[in-house]
């Protein structure tokens, strides 16, 4: 049994897709310095590629990716039986209520609009690591 120190966010593997290299990079080093293992990906073939090989524990996915949109990223994910428990954070600029809906359709676990405050992403970061740090716990070693 492993016990994190109050206070200690447990080190995630998280995947930052997203076609601005500029905005991605830089969510790459706030997550990077908040203690997490982080991957980049720019556009939607390669965010699959990467999930495969580094199965993330969370993917930041903007929707507005060029030649395969991250809707589509979302419901690939879905179907690879060794991803079905990374959680889906659409990180987008599409924020109206269908957008929303379809990004629930699609299988995301939650839509966070850009700008995001980076405390919310942090709120549903530390959330996926109680989850992860409660599984853990209940599986003998």
């Amino acid at each position: 049994m492993s016990i994190e120190p109050a206070g200690q966010p447990r080190e995630l593997k998280i995947l930052v897709v997203d076609d601005d290299r500029d905005g991605a990079e830089s969510l790459a080093i706030l997550l990077q310095l908040s203690g997490h293992q982080v991957r980049l990906a720019y556009d939607g073939k390669q965010a699959l590629t990467i999930a495969r090989e580094f199965i993330p524990n969370v993917a930041l996915i903007d929707l507005g990716l060029p030649m395969m949109n991250g809707f589509e990223v979302a419901r690939l994910i879905r179907q690879e039986p060794a991803l079905n428990t990374t959680v889906l954070v659409a990180l987008t600029g599409y924020g109206r209520e269908d957008d929303k809906r379809e990004s629930v359709k699609a299988g995301f676990d939650h839509h966070l609009v850009k700008p995001t405050d980076f405390n919310a992403l942090e709120q549903v970061l530390q959330t996926v690591a109680d989850s992860e740090q409660a599984d853990n716990s209940r599986t003998p070693n």
